[in-house]
């Protein structure tokens, strides 16, 4: 029986290296999602990502949605392909002021559930075309009594306005 060649068991040994590294990758970024969010009892606490920001999963029209909570943000808008592909109804048309200027957007509607049970039913949603991440803004955020304090910010479920 002839011995493979050596170019082969190097390729090999090459790609299950590629391949370990690849999965402990995976498996630190799934832990560190999990770490970044807790429920204790009436409060929700989210912990900075390594971005910088605060992202709170959720659900949109059944479809899980992570988004990127906003602050400065008046409402919750959605790059539009993902509208689309919600099938989420469009009531009307809009113009948004946003950090590369005015865009024309569409208002769609759709029920929105986070994660920790904070739900916005019939939510007007900004569908706009050039976003690239879901924002959670202050149309959400604003019935909510929470803080930002070391880089958790905690949602008091309890203290809803």
């Amino acid at each position: 029986m002839n011995e493979l060649p050596a170019w082969l068991k190097h390729t090999t040994v090459w790609l299950l290296l590629g391949l370990m590294m690849f999965l402990g990758v995976q498996a630190w970024q799934a832990r560190e999602r999990q770490t970044r969010f807790s429920v204790d009892g009436q409060t929700v606490e989210i912990r900075r990502s390594a971005d910088g920001h605060y992202h709170w999963v959720g659900r949109l029209a059944g479809r899980e949605v992570e988004f990127l909570v906003d602050t400065g943000a008046t409402g919750t808008a959605i790059p539009s392909r993902l509208a689309d592909e919600l099938g989420l109804v469009t009531i009307g048309t809009m113009q948004s002021a946003t950090a590369g200027g005015l865009v024309q957007g569409r208002v769609v509607v759709g029920d929105l559930e986070l994660d920790g049970g904070v739900r916005a039913e019939r939510l007007r949603i900004a569908a706009l075309p050039s976003l690239h991440a879901p924002l959670l803004g202050m149309d959400v955020l604003g019935r909510l009594a929470w803080s930002q304090e070391r880089g958790v910010l905690r949602v008091d479920l309890g203290g809803a306005r």
